[in-house]
């Protein structure tokens, strides 16, 4: 148990608006501070600290107390580990009464941290042996020398207990080395957890050390070992170099996020000090919240390869969840960002930060773009795939946007759209891409699912293009003279558009079964498609008006399916000059689209 009186000591040394502070920006309002509440989303502070009285209240989710009650619900503790932690940030050592908690105490874990991290640093600095000098090695070949190992505290796990035996001689027991996660218990007794490795300090808001990240210099397996979750260390909480970067990210209003350790430290010392990493994780809503706090803008450098894409799509579930705009940036040629500041420099890597695009954009084109929209397949495909990285946003006020962009951008019907991705199941994070597409073991039977409906333009076109093929079968020379209008339109089916230009390429004397043999050679199905036409079937087959009024109509519907494609594009955030190229595009298409309208006013309805 922890004395009143300790307690009350710890209150008079915490001053509650600097604590606060620490993770909520907060403005001055007469005797008050107010701010955003860090415990629940909102766009206007409601969030208030009285300094007089030492209380803090938030309007909005209702959340109150003393600064004990601030970090039991900041940091997720208990009453009294909240006591202990501030404690340990004031410097004060309490003494705890028989039966209290028990265990080494979070001080006490931390100065075992540091002191690792100073044996860690010296073993590299002046360590004579093979190990030490491998590490120099490393570090040099990385473009870090003395000063910034130094600086970042960087050291290196020589390993056979050598730190066991440092710790216990500076009087740490067994038990807060094992607790502190830098010990693992073997039959021999207590063995380092690190060894023949380059060490990289993990630091807390305060800059104290909380953890470390190891990297082997051979090939054994794993390349990186992370300390393992403890009183102390939350891998999905904090962030590699967070202390360093959190004034940068206020002054700047951005926070740019990678993946490694070294590539943090390159990015610091080129002269971008608002760079964080995530801890071998996903951004989780833990990070997005803390740099929330300081950052307007959060950047995420994704690598290019398929780990970069589904982190990019994990980020997605926290579009409504932060104040923050997301964005994203892949660098070109598969480098990693240290690789492209040393080759290409800072101005390089800057241009391509002030290029980011928006998360949202970035997971639309690459997950839509590998799929060939003209096969309907490929484009339920799509959705399904679609459907499974926006499936956390299912309760969002941005659902209705999205599957609007959805839908516009497959040609489905926005309803059904909305409904695949609420039914849809979450993509896993950090899951190989074959978990997207992988077919589910054999269950009980389940209800079928809901066929995804095309959007009326759509089943409009895909009508009038089979109707256009099956009257170029009947009558193939009539239409040779209007191979290029045709060739310009955008097909809903890839199948037919193939079936028309193997039709187009017969020659001129070819029969109307020899122009459907050619069909039939590129596509199996295409004897069904050209016997349904209705108006080859019937006498219009014979007027050159319901030629000329087929033509305009399929015109029609493949530009409108044009302006459709523009208008998804531009529900994403463009650069100026290509928002106004598209802009200026679909002006022309859908002057187009009046023209034909009009024309198709003066006849009679295909229908």
């Amino acid at each position: 148990m922890i004395s009143e009186t300790d307690k009350e000591r710890v209150r008079q040394a915490t001053d509650i608006v600097a604590l606060v502070g620490e993770t909520v920006v907060l403005k001055q309002r007469g005797q008050e501070f107010w701010g955003c509440c860090p415990f629940h989303h909102e766009k206007s502070p409601s969030f208030h600290v009285n300094p007089a009285t030492g209380l803090w209240k938030c309007f909005g989710c209702g959340k109150g107390g003393d600064l004990f009650d601030y970090v039991r619900y900041r940091e997720n503790l208990e009453f009294p580990d909240a006591i202990r932690y501030l404690a340990d940030r004031a410097g004060i050592e309490i003494e705890e009464e028989q039966g209290g908690r028990r265990g080494p105490r979070r001080n006490r874990l931390i100065e075992a941290l540091e002191a690792a991290q100073d044996f860690y640093a010296t073993t590299l600095m002046r360590g004579k042996a093979a190990g030490p000098a491998r590490g120099r090695e490393y570090f040099k070949g990385r473009g870090f020398g003395g000063a910034v190992c130094r600086k970042w505290h960087l050291g290196y796990a020589p390993g056979h207990a050598s730190l066991v035996t440092h710790l216990r001689g500076l009087g740490f027991t067994p038990a807060e080395i094992l607790e502190a996660d830098l010990a693992v218990q073997r039959s021999g007794g207590l063995q380092d957890r690190f060894y023949e490795r380059v060490m990289f300090p993990i630091h807390d808001e305060q800059g104290r050390c909380i953890g470390f990240g190891g990297r082997v210099l051979t090939d054994a397996k794993p390349k990186y070992l992370n300390t393992r979750e403890t009183p102390v260390f939350h891998k999905s909480k904090h962030m590699f170099a967070f202390d360093y970067a959190k004034e940068q990210i206020a002054a700047t209003g951005t926070a740019i996020v990678v993946e490694g350790y070294t590539d943090v430290i390159a990015l610091h010392e080129a002269g971008f000090g608002n760079v964080v990493a995530t801890l071998g994780t996903a951004l989780s809503l833990d990070h997005v919240k803390t740099i929330s706090r300081f950052a307007k803008t959060i950047i995420c450098m994704f690598d290019g390869d398929a780990a970069g894409q589904k982190a990019a799509d994990a980020a997605v579930q926290y579009l409504d969840k932060t104040e923050a705009q997301l964005k994203c940036v892949v660098l070109p040629d598969d480098l990693d960002p240290a690789e492209f500041v040393g080759e290409r420099g800072a101005e390089a890597l800057r241009a391509q930060l002030e290029a980011a695009r928006p998360l949202i954009d970035f997971v639309f084109e690459k997950r839509i773009d590998g799929y060939d929209l003209n096969v309907a397949g490929k484009r339920v495909a799509a959705l399904d795939e679609m459907a499974q990285v926006l499936a956390p946003l299912k309760r969002s006020p941005l659902l209705d946007s999205y599957a609007t962009r959805l839908a516009d951008a497959l040609g489905f019907d926005r309803a059904d759209v909305r409904r695949r991705i609420q039914e849809a199941t979450p993509a896993p994070v950090r899951a190989p891409r074959a978990t997207y597409v992988a077919e589910a073991p054999q269950e009980e039977a389940r209800p079928a699912r809901p066929r995804v409906q095309l959007a009326p333009d759509e089943r409009q076109q895909r009508r009038l293009e089979r109707e256009l093929l099956a009257l170029m079968a009947a009558r193939p020379a009539d239409f040779r003279a209007h191979a290029v209008r045709i060739g310009s339109f955008s097909w809903s089916d890839s199948r037919l558009e193939t079936m028309a230009w193997a039709m187009l390429a017969t020659p001129e004397t070819a029969t109307p079964d020899e122009v459907v043999q050619a069909a039939l050679a590129v596509e199996p199905a295409a004897a069904r498609v050209l016997a349904g036409g209705e108006i080859a079937s019937s006498e219009a087959a014979g007027r050159q008006g319901s030629l000329e009024s087929l033509l305009d109509a399929v015109d029609l519907a493949s530009t409108r399916r044009k302006v459709r494609a523009i208008k998804a594009r531009l529900q994403g955030q463009l650069d100026p000059a290509e928002a106004d190229r598209l802009f200026r595009e679909a002006s022309e298409l859908q002057r187009h689209v009046n023209e034909l309208s009009v024309r198709l006013s003066k006849v009679s309805n295909l229908d």
